[in-house]
């Protein structure tokens, strides 16, 4: 893993904690990734959604 690599998943750990806005995520990892993220982010939410409602 690259020290870039590690950045980029330590500021996506940070907006899947809701510790940055989308806004500062754009700013950090540029447009694409970040679109990536909202994504991947909005997809583990609606994961774990459909997991406690099957529990």
């Amino acid at each position: 893993m690259t020290d870039e690599d590690a950045v980029t998943q330590e500021i996506a750990a940070a907006y899947y904690d809701d510790e940055i806005t989308v806004d500062q995520l754009t700013e950090l990892v540029g447009a694409e990734v970040a679109a990536n993220l909202r994504v991947l982010k909005q997809q583990l939410d609606e994961d774990f959604i459909n997991e406690v409602a099957d529990a």
